[in-house]
């Protein structure tokens, strides 16, 4: 028998301790957002660093996924997740402030601002990870695909609000005013996870084994599993495409189309309109069509939207680009909502850490290889040609979807079914 995947717009058991989790997850993201801008313009403003330098320093926040993503699967399954979150918090609090302690003090160095990119990187495939595990102890089964749209939501709102508020704190308090701003946000955060009342699920007792037996148990689920073996390809390709694609959007709209800075950051706004309205829709679109075919209609809805971005031109066509970027969010946003709910509900619970780790790592690991291939492709072919190349290779990994069980039934299976 075959579980439905849906809930209702709101999760009915949303409590006090859901909307601690919620808002502390809510201000970080913020926080996160907001220090996405202001490292690189500590970089370039305070230590002059170059355009490779800047490079590095996005390299390093993506790097510990490649690092320390499937062991960290491994050490989450093995205990509590609270506690590791909290600690994460702390410790991402303590690298920020060191920042602008030290820039007061004279000694700030580009090698410092890359390590904390690095540190804070990892502590964050940490939280992410027991994240995952976390959060279905806060909510009923059947309240699970309307929590992960309000915190899927929270991101793509922290997308949006992040640069901006960035540009308003360095205006009023300077560069490094947003790296103090991000670590209260991991304050905030640290707060919230104290102030949650209910008691964690334990975790389950299980024997002992190596921590590379762990690791292969987790990569085994995933690869020999019909859904997440299709997931997590097409997580990959998506991703390649995707961060490919945006390795080369703002030289593109500056140096091919003349676009001025000020409105580059204007029309990135209104592309991450597109999440929040994914977030919002996504449990809607799980009632109305099921969990399986409510993803196959958000992908095939919104992906090939791609298609319009290559033909952006300035003036009025710079609409395509608005239109296309956000069409992609929205159903990049929805497909992550039904994605995720159902790889919690999906998975044995001692398991968890490891199978969400290992989706991760599969998907997050083709990112620098996609920054990479669009700056190689840029400049070998010309931008535009990459960008038709990337919104096709866009436009057509839903098709990957078809190739496993996903297009035979209405919805995904739930545990019982696994």
């Amino acid at each position: 028998m075959t579980v439905t995947l849906t809930a209702p717009p709101r999760p009915r058991r949303t409590g006090r301790d859901f909307r601690l989790f919620w808002i502390g997850e809510t201000t970080s993201k913020i926080g996160s957002g907001v220090s996405g801008v202001a490292i690189p313009l500590a970089a370039v403003s305070v230590l002059h660093a170059s355009t490779f330098q800047v490079g590095l320093l996005t390299a390093a926040t993506w790097l510990p996924w490649l690092l320390v993503g499937l062991p960290a699967g491994a050490w989450v399954d093995r205990m509590p997740r609270r506690p590791l979150m909290v600690t994460c918090n702390l410790a991402s609090t303590a690298l920020l402030l060191s920042l602008p302690v030290s820039a007061w003090l004279g000694v700030l160095t580009f090698w410092q601002l890359a390590a904390t990119a690095l540190l804070t990187g990892v502590a964050g495939v940490f939280f992410q990870t027991a994240y995952q595990v976390y959060l279905p102890s806060l909510l009923d089964r059947e309240d699970l695909a309307a929590g992960n749209a309000r915190m899927q939501g929270s991101e793509s709102f922290a997308q949006v609000a992040g640069p901006g508020l960035a540009g308003g704190i360095t205006q009023a308090l300077g560069v490094l005013g947003g790296l103090v701003a991000d670590a209260a946000s991991f304050a905030v955060s640290t707060l919230c996870l104290l102030g949650i009342r209910g008691e964690e699920e334990p975790v389950a007792p299980r024997e002992r084994t190596s921590l590379g037996r762990d690791i292969l148990t987790g990569l085994r689920f995933v690869t020999g599993d019909p859904y997440l073996r299709v997931f997590a390809l097409f997580g990959a390709v998506f991703n390649l495409a995707f961060i490919a694609y945006q390795a080369v959007l703002v030289v593109f709209l500056i140096r091919d189309l003349g676009v001025r800075e000020g409105v580059v950051g204007l029309l990135m706004m209104g592309i991450s309109v597109g999440g929040v309205i994914g977030a919002a829709v996504a449990t809607r679109v799980t009632e109305r069509f099921g969990s399986a075919r409510g993803l196959l209609v958000a992908l095939f809805g919104t992906v090939p939207f791609a298609l319009a971005i290559p033909l952006t031109e300035p003036g009025p066509r710079l609409a395509f680009l608005v239109v296309g970027g956000l069409m992609i969010g929205v159903g990049t946003v929805v497909s992550n909502v039904i994605r995720g709910s159902f790889r919690q509900l999906y998975t044995p619970r001692e398991l968890l850490g490891r199978v969400s780790v290992s989706m991760m790592f599969l998907n997050f690991g083709t990112i620098p290889l996609g920054g990479l291939l669009g700056g190689v492709l840029g400049e070998a072919v010309g931008i535009r040609p990459t960008l038709w190349v990337m919104a096709v290779t866009m436009a057509a990994s839903p098709l990957l979807l078809l190739v496993g069980p996903l297009r035979r039934g209405r919805d995904l299976p739930a545990t019982g079914d696994a």
